[in-house]
């Protein structure tokens, strides 16, 4: 990359905003991944955009982040820009309806738990199911990401978003198109800047009640104490992937650092030491042994970034 990219990208986003070389394990939950060429928190919306048509000007490969909770970065690391939004793009609002509606506008930046305690104070019912889900507010919209019965699409009425082509578009309702972990802004690559939630007033003390049993529920269930991306793989149609998993006799099993969960067979974890290439050689002997035995296609739900 040129000393004028590097210039350029610096007057945008200011110098204390990027890192060069940044280790990728440092910014996802599976505590895994080589160095990022360059690593940039841009401060605002404004400024991501302006950073992103900098690296199209100059031909230089990007990436948006949010809190890395659904990556697994190559070991070798990711070549050009990663852009994190978490902990910068994370401003909140509320709106209150004539109808009693309240809309609940978030930046894409937002920790998904932080945003389900702050509609929770306000006695705001719909959102809980998110309490527990890692991740950004972005990300969940453009996956559509869901758990206990809930999806983002429940209670997401629009998206602001920057389309491939530089352009803001607020996209509302139908426009999102969200589908099982997937939606049009997925689909066509575009990326979250904003997003609002449409809530009705509830019983505060169920609502936090209803939160702290799914937290317990989550901790009974899942391998929280260990790093992971979450949910490996996407439910298949018709099954459970954990029962799947379980069914072939793959509980426990390991490759390297990388292990199928003793405690939740859907989950694949970090037991300390594992390598990208662990995880990715785990994934694929699960996918191979399932399809094997119940002829059942294992598409995982963590992105796999980077060259292997």
């Amino acid at each position: 990359m040129t000393t004028e990219f590097i210039n350029e990208l610096t007057r945008i986003v200011g110098d204390d905003a990027i890192r060069m070389d940044e280790p990728m394990k440092m910014h996802t939950t599976f505590r895994i991944g080589g160095p990022a060429d360059i690593f940039v928190t841009p401060p605002d919306a404004k400024r991501l955009k302006e950073a992103v048509e900098c690296c199209k000007a100059f031909n230089i490969p990007w990436m948006i982040i949010g809190n890395g909770s659904n990556l697994l970065v190559s070991d070798k690391g990711i070549r050009g820009v990663v852009f994190q939004i978490f902990g910068t793009m994370d401003k909140l609002r509320m709106e209150e309806e004539q109808d009693g509606t309240v809309i609940v506008h978030a930046g894409a930046g937002i920790l998904l738990s932080r945003l389900a305690r702050a509609v929770a104070a306000e006695g705001l019912e719909g959102f809980e199911f998110a309490s527990g889900i890692p991740g950004t507010f972005g990300g969940a919209v453009t996956m559509n990401a869901g758990a206990y019965g809930g999806e983002m699409k429940m209670c997401v009425g629009q998206a602001t978003v920057l389309t491939g082509d530089g352009q803001v578009l607020t996209l509302k309702g139908p426009e999102l198109e969200f589908g099982y972990r997937t939606s049009i802004i997925q689909r066509q690559s575009m990326i979250v800047l904003e997003a609002a939630l449409t809530l009705k007033r509830g019983d505060k003390e169920k609502i936090l009640a209803c939160m702290d049993e799914l937290a317990a529920r989550r901790r009974e269930k899942q391998p929280l104490e260990f790093p992971s991306a979450g949910s490996t793989f996407k439910r298949p149609e018709g099954y459970f992937a954990g029962k799947l998993i379980q069914d072939c006799g793959l509980k426990g099993f390991s490759v390297g650092g990388a292990q199928i969960s003793p405690k939740h067979s859907g989950f694949v974890i970090n037991t300390g030491d594992a390598t990208a290439r662990d995880v990715l050689e785990l994934i694929r002997h699960v996918q191979t042994t399932v399809y094997d035995r119940f002829g059942v296609s294992m598409e995982p739900e963590v992105r796999i970034i980077g060259e292997f």
